[in-house]
């Protein structure tokens, strides 16, 4: 249960590996009970630098946090983030521009 004036926020700071076949960059969110936003990027911008340095990866400087919508503790089909972005592509243009380009590795269980 988060504490008064504390809420949940999700973090997502990007990565880029250095990999045999050219570098692979990982989108990664992480989960943060703070005060505030900032508190949040902070923790998460600390632990992202770690992450990066016990990985051999470069950390890229870039997070966005969201604050999720929640009383208590995040739960089961809870929305953890959202960012909105304006373009004037049709959704598959869009999807393929930057979702589905071919080169996404989305079971990324065992590194690059």
């Amino acid at each position: 249960m988060a504490a008064a004036g504390e809420s949940w926020y999700a973090v997502r700071c990007v990565f880029r590996w250095e990999a045999s076949g050219g570098p692979l960059y990982e989108e990664r969110l992480t989960l943060w009970l703070a005060g505030s936003m900032d508190e949040a990027i902070g923790r998460a911008e600390a632990e992202a630098r770690r992450y990066a340095g016990e990985n051999g990866l470069q950390y890229l400087e870039l997070a966005q946090s969201y604050r999720l919508a929640t009383d208590g503790r995040p739960g089961d089909g809870d929305e953890v983030f959202s960012l909105l972005r304006e373009s004037r592509l049709d959704g598959e243009a869009y999807l393929d521009r930057y979702f589905d380009t071919g080169q996404e590795r989305q079971d990324c269980t065992g590194g690059p």
